[in-house]
């Protein structure tokens, strides 16, 4: 069934005209707009390559040495054991792209966006993790037609494919859940900060790994006792986190699967962080449910995850996570109206969201 066209359909009509697109070029109101559009549409077709190049950088530890200052050619040639000439071809590449700048005679150093990469370490372990990422979308429409070959990410994310998660070995868990934890170190500190917890004695987290963001609440708030609740291999490692940073006395780890075991009561707060999206809406929807059910009366819950349609966050939220849960085989990234629907099906009253200020690193909606 046909609509009525509007202006965007006029205009994309005028866009997709050759003779237009050559006009826009010369002509002075709008060679500029058309130089940016033309840039983007590149950008989206060289992606790939681009990502490539980010990834050869990362395995080959440029960045870091880079950190301390401009290096010759010759010098980093020898340190990655690749020729004169490979790593200038990688090098020009890499400068393209601001990740390295040339400073001249031979020498380049490290670029802004090379130095935050270097500031986020999650982001470096998400770029080298990408490698096995590549193989499961090579096919983005078999992909789309016939769902995940239950290939790469569907094997290391273990907890995805139903069954026996309970069973999961530490070998299984060990990869994903050092992962996981460090990939949302810059999470952490932005739920923190957007959602004080002065008042909460008892902070419930739910798939909550290897314990690094209960940890850090716990040590920002020393009044703050703890639970977390994951697969028993995972809980195993958040007990010795937790052991390790001297907080074993108000932090417990309980080992369960989530799915089929009832939560642990008591707590005044849970939080799930980057948890709901992996998970398909049968699924999730009890989960929210088995949480409202374990909180103490007048309870809170912080869902905190990259979120569908978030303003200015749609590439990561939409495109990013979209096919990434794809290829895994569970979840799906929401919007915001949907979770909160979701929220208040599941029996939460007062449901809103909470400001963080990288919505394209985490959104968080907060339900009491």
């Amino acid at each position: 069934m046909r609509t009525a066209r509007s202006w965007r359909d006029w205009r994309n009509d005028l866009v997709a005209n050759p003779r237009f697109q050559s006009f826009a070029a010369r002509f002075p109101l709008t060679r500029s707009v058309a130089a940016r559009q033309a840039r983007e549409s590149f950008d989206l077709a060289a992606g790939f390559v681009y990502s490539q190049i980010l990834l050869a950088c990362v395995e080959l530890n440029l960045f870091e040495r880079l950190r301390a200052g401009p290096r010759t050619l010759g010098d980093l040639a020898a340190e990655v054991s690749l020729s004169n000439a490979a790593t200038e071809r990688l090098l020009l590449a890499a400068a393209a792209l601001g990740l390295v700048e040339s400073r001249g005679a031979g020498l380049f150093a490290l670029g802004m966006k090379g130095a935050a990469f270097l500031g986020n370490p999650g982001a470096l372990a998400m770029v080298a993790h990408h490698r096995m990422v590549y193989g499961d979308i090579a096919d983005p429409v078999a992909l789309l037609r016939h769902g995940p070959n239950h290939g790469g990410l569907a094997h290391f994310w273990a907890y995805a494919r139903s069954g026996a998660r309970h069973a999961i070995q530490d070998e299984r868990v060990r990869a994903y859940s050092a992962l996981m934890d460090e990939s949302q170190t810059l999470v952490r500190t932005d739920v923190l900060d957007s959602c004080p917890l002065a008042g909460v004695r008892v902070m419930m987290d739910v798939g909550g790994g290897e314990g690094g963001f209960l940890a850090a609440a716990a040590e920002r708030h020393p009044h703050l006792n703890g639970l977390l609740v994951d697969l028993p291999a995972v809980a195993a490692r958040a007990k010795t986190n937790f052991e390790s940073r001297g907080l074993a006395e108000r932090l417990t780890a309980h080992g369960r699967d989530f799915f089929v075991e009832p939560l642990p009561e008591g707590a005044d707060l849970a939080s799930l962080v980057r948890v709901l999206h992996d998970h398909d809406d049968a699924p999730a929807m009890a989960l929210l449910r088995a949480i409202r059910a374990a909180l103490v009366p007048g309870g809170r819950l912080l869902v905190a995850e990259p979120m569908a349609q978030a303003p200015g966050a749609e590439r990561m939220g939409d495109a990013y996570f979209g096919f990434y849960l794809l290829a895994m085989g569970s979840g799906r990234p929401r919007a915001a109206a949907e979770i909160k629907a979701m929220l208040k099906q599941a029996g939460f009253a007062h449901v809103r969201d909470v400001r963080t200020p990288r919505p394209l690193l985490v959104s968080v909606i907060e339900a009491s």
